[in-house]
């Protein structure tokens, strides 16, 4: 663990968070008025005056620290390192960028709430054994976030989608790199790849295959930690370029995006970037906006 001195934590706690996302994840940032903000995944947060407050869950706070510890759970030494981080890659000019140290949300000791709000969306408890025994899945250490991590192919964790289980919330770890979304590597040599916009609709096409009777880990599952809003044309999400150059033997594509303007953007953006290289099926939740509420659906009736 990193000790930081004080004159350093003083100068991360006068970060403010504006300031932070300006730097490290501005696409993030939606203006409302003049100097007031919201977030992009979360319309009920607000920035305004070098403060910020989450409405819906009461919380608020002055720093970029304060953000990283109570909205994405994130150490102290974490919020600290994260911070100084930016900072430092501000100031720095490189002709090439340094690759992000990438900051997981401390784990809790249990995976009682996570298993159980999985289970709430209707996943298998097989399926999210699998995941929990193979560090793909955790709980957050305070208990309301689903962490899902994505490796390299060394084994290294270079991503990690965070998901609160109590409030709409969808984030990012600081320093993941898209191009190492949550997945399920298949078996060698199976050509078929799925791709889903989220580790939960992942999760839940797997359920939907294990309760056909089929074996859910022969093919290599993908998420592309979401989409773009709108259609680009020909272009191929990191996640899914990163993994067909790393598994060569991917040659048979099947899109499980969602049933929106977004998803089936994306999936043309997909199939026209790839149709001279792979065969590529677009292939929506039958019923239902995505994966996950088409397997809720079918347990209903």
């Amino acid at each position: 663990m990193e000790l930081y001195s004080e004159e350093q934590i003083s100068q991360a706690n006068s970060v403010d968070l504006l300031s932070y996302l300006q730097k490290t994840d501005p696409s993030r940032l939606v203006r409302i008025s003049g100097s007031t903000y919201c977030l992009k995944d979360h319309d009920s947060f607000r920035i305004s005056h070098g403060k910020w407050f989450w409405f819906s869950h009461g919380s608020g706070g002055s720093s970029a620290v304060d953000f990283l510890t109570r909205v994405h759970g994130l150490s102290f030494i974490e919020a600290v390192a994260a911070v100084l981080g930016s900072r430092a890659c501000c100031a720095a000019k490189r002709t090439e960028p340094a690759m992000s140290r990438l900051l997981l949300p401390q784990k809790s000791p249990t995976s009682d709430r996570v298993t159980e709000y999985l289970q709430r969306r209707c996943i298998d408890a097989e399926i999210i054994r699998y995941c929990l025994d193979r560090g793909l899945l955790y709980e957050s250490r305070d208990g309301l976030n689903a962490v899902f991590v994505g490796y390299d192919r060394s084994g290294k964790a270079r991503y990690a989608a965070i998901r609160s289980m109590v409030s709409d919330y969808k984030g990012e770890a600081t320093g993941s790199d898209k191009s190492y979304s949550f997945r399920i590597k298949g078996v060698a040599r199976n050509p078929h790849l799925h791709v889903f916009e989220s580790a939960i609709d992942l999760l839940s096409y797997a359920t939907l295959e294990k309760q056909k009777g089929l074996d859910w880990t022969k093919e290599s599952l993908l998420s592309l930690a979401g989409v773009y809003a709108i259609k680009r044309e020909g272009v191929v999400p990191k996640a899914l370029e990163q993994f067909l150059q790393t598994y060569p033997e991917a040659k048979i594509i099947h899109l499980h995006l969602d049933n929106d303007e977004a998803g089936r953007g994306a999936a043309q953006g997909i199939i026209k970037g790839l149709k001279d290289q792979y065969q590529v099926m677009n292939q929506p939740p039958r019923n239902g906006k995505d994966m996950n509420e088409y397997l809720i659906k079918k347990k209903k009736h």
